[in-house]
C-alpha cells in the first residue's frame, strides 16, 4: 500500500509509513542511521548551540531540513532529516566552507528547532531602527498609510509582523509595549513570566500605538483615556485573535495585547492537566441538568480555558448554550456568545436577564462581578438551568463565603451551588534539560508538611536551561486543581452563622485533594519544581 502511494504521490516511503501510523519518525530515523552507519540524534534531548546553527542561513536550513550541531575542530556535525540527499550535502559544505559529517535527525524536531532558534529578535530590532530613521522629525499620516496598497513594506508594519511572529514562536500569551523615560520596552509573557524582547527608541512609541489603534478600530485621537479592542491576524497559517488594552502612562500610552490562538487550542477537560479522577467527578457535575458551577482563581490561572473545555464537551444539537462574556475569548461553533458592552449599558446582569428569556439549557457567565449578577445566576440555577461562571477567590473553600459576602442569601448558596473548582497554573520542567535537584532546607521543611516521612525517599528535579526552553528551565504550563463538591454535610455547614464551622467542613470534604497536595504530587512526579509548587501554595495562603 505504501509503495503504491509513494508511486502515486512521489512522497518518500518513510513519510508515507509515518503518516499512516505504521511507524514513528524515531523508528524511521534509527533505521536510516543504521543503514548508512551514521549516528541518530534525538533533538528533543540535545542542547543546541544557536551560534553554530546560524552558520547555515535560515532559508537553506528550512530547505534542506538541516541543523549545524557540533564543531569538531576541522569539521562540522550537521543533522539532516534526509542524509541521502547528496545535493544538500554539497550545498551545505559550500555554504559553511568546512568539511561536514552527517547525523540523522527527525524532520518534525528539525523544523521546531529552526522556528525556535531563528527567532525574529534581529528583525524586530532592525525594523525598530528602520522605523526610527523613517520617522525622523516629521509627522506620519497613518490614515494615508492605512490606505496604501504597499503597506507591508512600511517599517511600522514590518516591526509589528516581526513582533507577532516571534511571540507566536515562543508561545507568548501577552505582548507588553511600554514607553519608559528614554526607551520603548517590548516584553513577552511566556509561561506566566515576563521576558524582555527588545528595547527601541522612545520616538517610535506613539506611531506604534497609533498603528495598533487603527488595526483594532479604537479612537486614535483619544490618548488620555484607557481603551479596549480586538483584531485578528494570521501568523504561519494560524489565526490569532488579539485582545488589546491601551492605558495612558507618564511617558506615553502603554499597550498590552493578549494572544489567543484560535486554531491550536485543544478544548478538552482531559487535555488541560486535570487528574483523571478529578476529570470524572467534574464531568459528572457539569452533566447535571441544573445548578451553579464556579471555577475560581486569580487572573491568568486558566479559568476561562477550563470553562470553555467543559462547554465544548457539553455542546450538542439537543442543548441551547448561551455565553455572556467580557470579552469573548474563544469562538465556539453552535454556541450563542454575547459580548458585554458597558458603554451602552449592556451589563452582565442585563444580558443575563435577556439570555434566560431565550430558553437556554446552559448559560456561561464570564464572571460573577457583583451581587446582582450573582443573584440572577443563582436564581437561574434554581429554576432548571446549568450555570457556569468564575469568581476571584484564593481557594475553593472560601468561595461560598465570598458569595454570602456579596449579599447572596445563605439558602440560595446552599440550594443552588453544586461545586467549586479552584485552580492555578504551574510551569512544567523542560524535558530536554531536566536533572536531579537537591532541595534546600526551607524546601525540605515545607515538603515535610505534605509528605511526612516519605520526603527523604522522594526525588526532585529542575531544568538547568537549554536551547529548547530559551535557558529558562521550564517549557509550558499545566493546571493544579482542587474541587469542593457541595455535599449535604457542606450545605448544612454553610447555614451555620460561624464561617469557621463551614471552612472546617469544606476542608474535611476535600481532605488530601487540595491545590497544595496536587502541586506537591507534580513535584514528586518530576513535572514541576519544588519552588513552583511552593509559589502556588503561597498564593493560596495569601
Amino acid at each position: 500500500m505504501a509503495l503504491g502511494e509513494q508511486k502515486r504521490t512521489g512522497r518518500k516511503l518513510g513519510r508515507v509509513f509515518v503518516e499512516h501510523g505504521f511507524v514513528t519518525e524515531e523508528q524511521i530515523s534509527g533505521a536510516l542511521a543504521r543503514q548508512l552507519d551514521i549516528p541518530f540524534i534525538n533533538l528533543k534531548f540535545y542542547n543546541i548551540n544557536p551560534e553554530l546553527v546560524r552558520l547555515l542561513p535560515e532559508t537553506q536550513a528550512r530547505r534542506f531540513r538541516a541543523l549545524v550541531l557540533e564543531d569538531r575542530r576541522g569539521s562540522l556535525l550537521v543533522g539532516l532529516s534526509d542524509p541521502t540527499d547528496l545535493f544538500a550535502y554539497d550545498e551545505i559544505a559550500r555554504l559553511v566552507k568546512q568539511n561536514i559529517e552527517l547525523a540523522v535527525v527527525n524532520e518534525t524536531e528539525v523544523l521546531a528547532a529552526i522556528d525556535r532558534i531563528y527567532r525574529r529578535t534581529d528583525d524586530i530590532s532592525e525594523a525598530a531602527r528602520e522605523l526610527e530613521q523613517d520617522l525622523g522629525d516629521t509627522f506620519v499620516d497613518f490614515g494615508a498609510l492605512a490606505a496604501n496598497p504597499g503597506l507591508e513594506e512600511a517599517p511600522i508594519v514590518k516591526l509589528l509582523q516581526s513582533v507577532f511572529d516571534d511571540a507566536t514562536q515562543v508561545r507568548a500569551s501577552d505582548i507588553h509595549i511600554e514607553p519608559q523615560e528614554s526607551r520603548l520596552q517590548i516584553r513577552f509573557r511566556i509561561d506566566g513570566v515576563l521576558h524582555l524582547q527588545t528595547e527601541a527608541d522612545i520616538k517610535i512609541a506613539t506611531p506604534l500605538a497609533l498603528r495598533l489603534k487603527l488595526m483594532s478600530d479604537l479612537d486614535i485621537s483619544e490618548k488620555r483615556l484607557p481603551q479596549d479592542g480586538r483584531f485578528a491576524i494570521k501568523v504561519k497559517q494560524q489565526r490569532i485573535d488579539v485582545r488589546i488594552s491601551t492605558m495612558p502612562t507618564q511617558y506615553g500610552e502603554s499597550v498590552v495585547m493578549r494572544l489567543l490562538n484560535q486554531g491550536g487550542t485543544t478544548l478538552r477537560l482531559d487535555a488541560i492537566g486535570m487528574p483523571p479522577k478529578l476529570v470524572e467527578r467534574f464531568r459528572a457535575i457539569v452533566q447535571r441538568p441544573n445548578g451553579l458551577v464556579l471555577v475560581t482563581g486569580p487572573t491568568g490561572s486558566g479559568k476561562t480555558t477550563t470553562l470553555y473545555s467543559a462547554l465544548a464537551e457539553l455542546n450538542s444539537l439537543e442543548k441551547k448554550l448561551i455565553t455572556v462574556e467580557d470579552p469573548v475569548e474563544y469562538r465556539l461553533p453552535g454556541i450563542n456568545q454575547v459580548q458585554v458592552n458597558e458603554k451602552i449599558e449592556l451589563s452582565f446582569a442585563r444580558v443575563l436577564r435577556s439570555a434566560l428569556r431565550q430558553d437556554p439549557d446552559i448559560v456561561l457567565v464570564g464572571e460573577m462581578r457583583d451581587q446582582e449578577t450573582a443573584q440572577i445566576g443563582l436564581r437561574a440555577a434554581m429554576t432548571g438551568h446549568l450555570v457556569l461562571s468564575t469568581l476571584h477567590t484564593n481557594d475553593a473553600a472560601s468561595t461560598p463565603l465570598r458569595l454570602m459576602d456579596m449579599g447572596v442569601p445563605r439558602y440560595m448558596v446552599g440550594s443552588s451551588l453544586q461545586a467549586v473548582l479552584a485552580q492555578r497554573l504551574v510551569r512544567v520542567i523542560c524535558e530536554s534539560c531536566t536533572e536531579p535537584h537537591q532541595v534546600s532546607p526551607a524546601e525540605h521543611e515545607w515538603l515535610r508538611h505534605e509528605l511526612r516521612e516519605h520526603v527523604d525517599k522522594a526525588r526532585f528535579f529542575h531544568g538547568k536551561g537549554c536551547s529548547h526552553c530559551n535557558g529558562m528551565g521550564y517549557r509550558g504550563r499545566t493546571g493544579v486543581y482542587e474541587l469542593l463538591e457541595m455535599t449535604q454535610a457542606v450545605v448544612d455547614a454553610s447555614n451555620h452563622p460561624d464561617p469557621a464551622h463551614f471552612l472546617k467542613a469544606a476542608h474535611q470534604e476535600m481532605a488530601g485533594a487540595t491545590l497544595r497536595r496536587h502541586a506537591v504530587q507534580l513535584a514528586v512526579q518530576g513535572r514541576t519544581t519544588v519552588a513552583e509548587a511552593m509559589r502556588i501554595s503561597n498564593q493560596q495562603e495569601d
